[in-house]
């Protein structure tokens, strides 16, 4: 009986010597094929064509990240000829520039006065307005307010006349609406029309695919500006638009 019980135990501990060996086979095999740095990874290179992996098999690539210049040349049309999208300037121009603002961004207010005088000197500027309201309740009723005026032909008047009160609230907006000859009652109702709600949706929509975060943003031509921008600067990005054009005709 004890031989039996002392060659079971023998027996026990040859099956456990084997797996031992078969692991740290393995283990080294593994160590050869992969290396310290772990399992084998796609790498995207120039051609953006997937990599054979370490190991033979083919492993597939997501595409590559769509930068904001790409995003552009995809939606120009769409940020620059959005038929609910005001136009001020000429809109028959040769440069659009298109300006992303709220009515209660402070340095939306400071270069009003520049954008003004820009079309007023440059009658080859159609000057884009894209509302996007982001700052507060009275920036998007001040918003919906100044598309339902186009209905009655009043947008830039009310435009200009918002941007000149340092807070816009919704009882401002409807005041100044008033003492410029807007119809209130039909004001309201317009503000509700689908194309109101389709401009701010699209302008959030265009914000998010450009990397624009904050007003005022500009895209003009192949830039896209970011933050409050001087009048030199203004009408430069104008200049190198107006070139680039030329160039490509």
């Amino acid at each position: 009986m004890r031989l039996a019980w002392r060659d079971l135990v023998r027996g026990r501990f040859l099956v456990l010597w084997v797996t031992i060996a078969v692991l740290m086979g393995t283990a080294a095999a593994l160590y050869g094929v992969y290396g310290t740095g772990g399992p084998p990874t796609t790498i995207l290179e120039s051609s953006s064509e997937p990599r054979q992996s370490t190991a033979g098999e083919r492993i597939a690539v997501a595409p590559p990240p769509v930068s904001p210049l790409d995003v552009l040349e995809l939606r120009r049309a769409e940020l620059e000829r959005d038929r609910n999208a005001p136009v001020l300037g000429n809109p028959e121009g040769d440069v659009t520039v298109v300006e992303f603002f709220d009515y209660n961004c402070p340095f939306c207010k400071k270069i009003a006065d520049d954008m003004r005088a820009l079309i007023e000197n440059d009658p080859g500027v159609r000057l884009v307005y894209r509302e996007w309201p982001i700052i507060n309740q009275g920036s998007r009723f001040a918003a919906r307010a100044a598309l339902a005026a186009r209905r009655q032909g009043k947008y830039e008047e009310l435009h200009w006349a918002l941007m000149a009160r340092p807070r816009v609230t919704e009882e401002l907006t409807l005041r100044v609406a008033r003492s410029i000859g807007i119809d209130i009652p039909r004001l309201l109702n317009d503000m509700n029309h689908r194309s109101v709600a389709r401009h701010i949706a699209l302008s959030m929509d265009l914000a998010r695919s450009l990397g624009i975060n904050g007003t005022p943003s500009f895209v003009i031509g192949d830039k896209i500006a970011r933050g409050i921008i001087t009048p030199e600067e203004l009408t430069q990005y104008v200049r190198d638009a107006r070139a680039a054009q030329a160039g490509r005709q």
